[in-house]
């Protein structure tokens, strides 16, 4: 069912950087229900030891979904799972077992096994925003190690008021200050 300005934070890499995943949080915790749009977080893998502490640390709290990624070493998360959000289905993974640098097949075709329409996924550190034949392929980036000249970034989807799905990104800089990117 749609609900207009519902938001979607996700994250990826944190590689044990608490204190950019707890700024991370505690600019999301300020855009929670009831006053603000984000009610869900995904967190796509490479950190899960992370999630708990800086979850406490910045006391945010909501509905996560959440997998496994190649540095997870004994995280009982799936490495892949989906999800269904406003009037759209989520594939998401970490990457590491999609042949990534090699292009966006092995992605697309899981998530026509799916039934998606959108794919989240993580891995290369990089973030970008691609629509390849009808399915919405989205990397927030890393939190933790960014491999870009942006930095450290992560992203959020919106449900728009007309039910199309948007995705915006945001860098972590100096201090913990996140500011809005150009992807």
């Amino acid at each position: 069912m749609f609900m207009d300005g519902k938001k979607l934070l996700v994250f990826s890499d944190t590689h044990g950087s608490i204190t950019s995943l707890t700024a991370v949080m505690n600019w999301a915790k300020g855009r929670l229900p009831p006053n603000g749009t984000i009610c869900c977080a995904a967190f796509l893998g490479d950190g899960i030891a992370d999630l708990g502490r800086a979850a406490e640390a910045s006391g945010f709290y909501c509905d996560w979904k959440v997998v496994c990624g190649n540095n997870d070493y004994k995280a009982s998360m799936p490495e892949a799972a989906v999800f269904d959000f406003c009037d759209y289905r989520f594939f998401i993974c970490h990457g590491h077992r999609h042949s990534l640098y090699g292009g966006y097949n092995s992605l697309i075709s899981a998530a026509r096994v799916s039934q998606a329409n959108v794919v989240l996924y993580g891995h290369t550190h990089i973030p970008s925003c691609k629509n390849i034949d009808g399915i919405l392929l989205v990397n927030p980036g890393s939190v933790g190690r960014p491999r870009s000249r942006i930095g450290a970034s992560f992203a959020v989807i919106e449900c728009t008021d007309n039910g199309a799905l948007t995705a915006d990104f945001f860098g972590i800089g100096d201090r913990g200050i996140i500011k809005k990117l150009k992807i």
